[in-house]
């Protein structure tokens, strides 16, 4: 349950300069950016320890212009990152914030390795749909668990009080709209509160809240959530209620490709890397190469809202940096054979539909032309054997749309005026996705929670020091 008090000289036991709620990359970000600006930092995490959607993700981030780039030889700048952006969502998201997002993402993956020792490195053998350069930076094991891991060290490192088990639920603020303070819950049941100068919402989107789902995007109102289930949306019910701006609202990301039944992620590299999907049917049935997050709802339209994805062993060589799908690995969901019929057979799809389709696949591969459903095969790679195959179903991993920002993450109101002293960064606020699922690019939920969170921690760390 979450509510606005609002009442003009409340008082508190205990102020805190900088308050951020939840501790996912956004708010750890945003934590360690207020901290370096001077203030003293108390961060509000309702779980046990923070992971959040975070820790469910691959962890990876895009940014143009790194110095990982430079040693691979790669050529991109933040620009050319803006423009990508711009075109997967239809030109559909603010420009600045744009801007700001793709500017940032570089220098604050430097700032992380640099002072407090993440191990960033670059994703340099194969490419993702969208992206004009190979830009997408990640930790060794290329897991969402080891990031959120890395910034919570840093921030236990830095001084900063993380405060576990506390669940905000009350907003208080003044008749002007100025926030004093906050309540939270306790498991037990006990609410205490606590006052701040300044607050950032990094309490991610509404994913987990099936209401709000249903509301704003239907489509995917009973797909599996493979976010956090307390995304309940508190940032944008408390945002609506004082009269914030929101922009959006239907934008997300899906997933097409999440390993059913064991709900393990499978990495998009299966497709971009020259693999395809077949439905129970044997049949192919889109354009797998437009992106993951549009192809959820394709899935879902399938039979029983289930898919293959079909690939071989070099492409299986590359997904096995992912800690996931060496996961998937270890318990028997990527099935082998050395034929199409033996695969089909351990699908249990029939042989010769199946087989027909990954001959017309790889027909297309051979002569570099685009097939019936508008795919360029044109430098793809043909499937070799030994083949693999995965029972996937589509998802919905977290929700674009939210609160408008300015370029300093400061919440806006309707007027278009930020408010005196409210911050939102990551699924909080609204990102850089447009309205459709086809508007994401891949890495757009963790690039704005870093660099969202970042401008919002430099901002509200500066007001309060």
């Amino acid at each position: 349950m979450t509510d606005v008090i609002r009442e003009d000289g409340r008082t508190f036991d205990f102020i805190a300069p900088v308050v951020v709620i939840g501790a996912g990359a956004a708010g750890l970000v945003a934590a360690l950016s207020a901290k370096e600006a001077g203030a003293d930092v108390v961060v509000l995490e309702r779980d046990p320890l923070p992971r959040g959607s975070t820790a469910l993700s691959a962890g990876l981030i895009p940014a143009a212009g790194t110095r990982w780039q430079k040693e691979a030889g790669i050529s991109d700048t933040p620009e050319a990152f803006a423009a990508d952006v711009t075109k997967k969502a239809h030109g559909e998201p603010d420009p600045a914030i744009v801007e700001a997002v793709t500017r940032e993402a570089g220098p604050v993956l430097e700032w992380l390795g640099e002072t407090y020792g993440l191990p960033f490195s670059l994703v340099d053998d194969f490419d993702y749909p969208g992206h004009s350069a190979r830009r997408m930076h990640g930790l060794p094991t290329r897991s969402g668990e080891e990031l959120i891991d890395a910034l919570r060290e840093a921030a236990e490192k830095a001084g900063i009080d993380i405060i576990c088990e506390a669940q905000a639920t009350t907003l208080y603020c003044d008749r002007e709209n100025r926030v004093t303070g906050l309540a939270f819950a306790r498991p037990d049941g006990a609410r205490e509160e606590i006052g701040c100068t300044e607050l950032v919402l990094a309490c991610n989107g509404y994913g987990g809240n099936k209401a709000l789902v249903a509301e704003h995007i239907p489509s995917l109102s009973g797909a599996l959530y493979f976010g956090h289930e307390g995304n309940h949306g508190e940032a944008l019910l408390w945002g609506e209620e004082i009269g914030a701006a929101t922009r959006h609202l239907s934008g997300h990301q899906g997933h097409g490709s999440v390993a059913h039944p064991a709900g393990i992620l499978i990495t998009w590299a299966t497709i971009t890397g020259g693999g395809v999907q077949v439905n129970l049917d044997g049949e192919r049935f889109c354009d797998e190469s437009r992106g993951y997050s549009e192809e959820a709802a394709e899935v879902l339209a399938q039979p029983q809202g289930i898919a293959f994805t079909v690939f071989d062993a070099r492409i299986a060589g590359i997904a096995r940096q992912f800690e996931d799908f060496k996961r998937a690995e270890e318990i028997g969901a990527i099935l082998t054979a050395d034929d199409w019929a033996g695969l089909a057979e351990k699908m249990g799809v029939p042989a010769e539909t199946f087989a027909a389709s990954m001959e017309k696949a790889e027909a297309a591969k051979a002569s570099g032309g685009t097939d019936a459903f508008g795919r360029s095969f044109a430098g793809v790679p043909a499937l070799k054997p030994p083949y693999h195959a995965v029972k996937v179903t589509g998802a919905l991993f977290h929700t674009q749309g939210g609160l408008v920002v300015d370029a300093k993450a400061r919440v806006l109101a309707k007027n278009g005026r930020p408010f005196a002293n409210l911050y939102a960064a990551g699924g909080a606020a609204c990102g850089i996705s447009g309205a459709e699922a086809s508007g994401y690019l891949s890495g757009n939920g963790l690039v704005t929670a870093v660099t969202l969170g970042r401008l919002a921690g430099l901002s509200a760390g500066k007001a309060a020091a």
